[in-house]
């Protein structure tokens, strides 16, 4: 399904495909992401308005509460087989802590925007039967 502003060519490519990606929903150039998990304000290439999408903070505080729930889980079970010293459990899940974080923050804020874009989603408008 195509929008108006969308070029006749731009099929949507599948949604955690294009979030891994951080593809702009309209034209798929990889231009949602200005940093690691920060948006950029608009898309480089088709100029489409990232600011006006307002993905907020939730995403974060689900996915430490799965990410940690996860990291625990695998710690206890290694704690109790292995029993490796204080220091290997730091060195190990520590930066295996950011990393699944980061990523999976990255993945959902991206696919949020993108349904955003897709379900024409907007905060704070009423639509009326001629918008539909």
């Amino acid at each position: 399904m195509t929008t108006q502003n969308d070029p006749p060519s731009a099929l949507p490519m599948p949604l955690l495909q294009a979030a891994a990606k951080g593809a702009c929903p309209r034209c798929s150039a990889s231009t949602i992401f200005a940093g690691p998990v920060r948006f950029a304000s608009s898309c480089r290439q088709c100029g489409l308005d990232y600011e006006q999408f307002n993905v907020g903070d939730g995403p974060a505080a689900f996915l430490t509460l799965i990410v940690g729930a996860v990291i625990v889980t695998l710690a206890l079970v290694l704690e109790l087989k292995v029993h490796p010293p204080l220091w290997l459990h730091v060195l190990l899940w520590t930066p295996l802590i950011v990393l699944a974080v980061m990523g999976s923050l990255r993945l959902a804020k991206g696919a949020l925007l993108i349904l955003e874009y897709r379900n024409k989603a907007r905060e704070g408008r009423i639509m009326d039967k001629s918008d539909a």
